[in-house]
């Protein structure tokens, strides 16, 4: 149902990449919610490593809006899901304010996010190398999309009080508000490496005290009331708020020789698949099947929306640590395996055998598994010449080329996650190559901006490097459910 949302909000936004707008941008919702407001955190793209940092100033997850893989139809909605009862929502932007997917004009933009989501846009200028030009950076910002509502700047890398003062006469004769002024500020800045900012999950506490540190800049640099009020000034935005229960879990079936179809499963439903309880092992507590998922410091990147699918569909979700956990979950029989950066973490996966055997065995015993990128390279037999799952013939190993950028991808094999023809746009990030033995279907054939294949299906295995959003296609969540209900069936004693 289309509902009125007056939730408050603002984009952060900057001219290009490296200008602050994660610093204020957290910095921003650490102060406010320091304030006793329920902020909610958004990130514009793909991005995983941002709204970790997102969470722990907020307390809430941190979630993203991608015009690209979930279509510029969503974006409201899934905003309205995630900012449902808060006071005030703050969206992190991606780029540059205009910077979208290559070649498709505002697609995937911070500026089409804007727009869509009605809010106005704090620009974060890096200040450190100009004084009165600065005036006509913003004024060219401000002009080239009148739809994109400018309504103030927050000032980076200030250098000193002489400095600002040059910066806020030439904004005030342009008629641009300055509602921050930031200082240099070094010891604030969190640590990053080959794929960016390094994640929460690796160093929380002192992730803790930078979060904190930037709610105190921030604080003592920027006018807080009149952002609020700027937030408060967006119109009311009509929408329908996105949710992930209105998909049922359809009935799994085997298709084609290349299909993900578990061990023991028919064309035909049985049991839970079926609608009918399903005796024996592979139960949750809540009676669904229990589906694993991968998390602790070596696999970082998921989208909230994922485990809010899979639990609609009716799955229990139990998180497990792959570095420190020597089994799945018990009773697991489904696995999702996300991103990360296993590499950094090779030899205390390879030292985890007993996990690694659980995975093996649970892969042979037929049962849908689900893995991205991270979970490529755990499945693969080595990486980096440690030992890893075995479950795929494959090898891999870091690389001096960073793969990077959005794909349009066809699903070249049937697989837990979906039948062959289903088309999915999603996103690669990787310094990793994988070079695989012969005889196994690919998972998908990309179609733009390059043709080839990627990734591998076996049995009930599903693994690629493309990072995809299941709020774009909920039938993807659904059907993995359903085969894990079919594999609990089947071998059910």
């Amino acid at each position: 149902m289309v509902t009125s949302l007056h939730i408050p909000r603002l984009v952060v936004a900057a001219p290009s990449s490296g200008s602050g707008k994660t610093t204020v941008a957290t910095g921003l919702m650490a102060a406010f919610a320091g304030r006793g407001l329920a902020v909610s955190p958004h990130k514009a793209g793909p991005d995983y490593i941002d709204p970790g940092y997102h969470a722990l100033a907020t307390g809430r997850p941190g979630r993203n809006l991608d015009a690209f893989m979930c279509g510029p139809e969503l974006i409201a909605p899934l905003f309205a899901h995630g900012a449902a009862g808060c006071d005030l929502a703050v969206v992190e932007g991606v780029m540059g304010l205009y910077d979208g997917a290559a070649g498709r004009g505002e697609l995937a933009s911070t500026a089409q996010v804007a727009k869509l989501l009605r809010a106005p846009v704090v620009l974060v200028v890096d200040a450190s190398s100009q004084s009165r030009s600065v005036a006509a950076l913003v004024h060219g910002f401000a002009s080239f999309d009148p739809q994109v509502r400018l309504g103030g700047v927050i000032l980076n890398k200030v250098g000193s009080d002489r400095h600002e003062a040059m910066l806020r006469e030439a904004l005030e004769e342009a008629g641009m508000p300055v509602l921050g002024v930031l200082r240099r500020a070094p010891q604030v800045s969190a640590p990053s490496r080959h794929l960016g900012l390094v994640p929460v999950a690796e160093r929380r506490a002192d992730a803790l005290d930078a979060v904190s540190a930037l709610a105190s800049q921030v604080r003592a640099g920027c006018d807080l009331d009149a952002l609020m009020a700027l937030a408060r000034s967006a119109p009311p935005l009509e929408v329908e708020p996105w949710t992930p229960a209105f998909q049922a879990p359809p009935a799994f079936e085997a298709r084609g020789s290349g299909g993900g179809a578990p061990a023991g499963s028919g064309a035909e439903p049985r049991g839970a698949a079926a609608g009918v309880a399903s005796p024996g092992l592979g139960k949750g507590r809540g009676g669904g099947p229990l589906i694993a998922v991968a998390g602790g410091a070596a696999f970082t990147f998921s989208y909230a929306e994922h485990t809010e699918l899979l639990r609609a569909a009716g799955a229990e979700v139990v998180p497990f640590d792959p570095l420190h956990d020597e089994a799945l979950p018990e009773g697991t029989t489904g696995l999702v395996i996300g991103g990360g950066f296993p590499e950094v973490y090779a030899p205390e996966l390879a030292a985890n055998e007993p996990l690694r055997k659980a995975v093996a065995e649970l892969a042979a015993a037929g049962a849908p598994i689900a893995a991205e990128c991270a979970g490529l390279l755990y499945l693969a037999r080595s990486l980096d010449g440690k030992p890893m799952c075995g479950v795929l013939d494959a090898d891999a190993r870091m690389s001096e080329r960073l793969t990077l950028g959005y794909r349009e991808a066809v699903a070249v094999s049937d697989s837990a996650l979906a039948p062959a023809g289903t088309r999915l746009r999603g996103h690669e990030f990787h310094r990793t190559v994988i070079e695989p033995g012969a005889g196994t279907a690919p998972a998908w054939g990309f179609t733009h901006p390059e043709r080839r294949v990627e990734g591998f299906v076996q049995q009930g295995v599903h693994a690629s490097y493309l990072h995809t959003h299941w709020a774009a296609e909920p039938s993807v969540a659904a059907r993995f459910v359903a085969a894990a209900r079919e594999h609990a069936t089947a071998t059910a004693p």
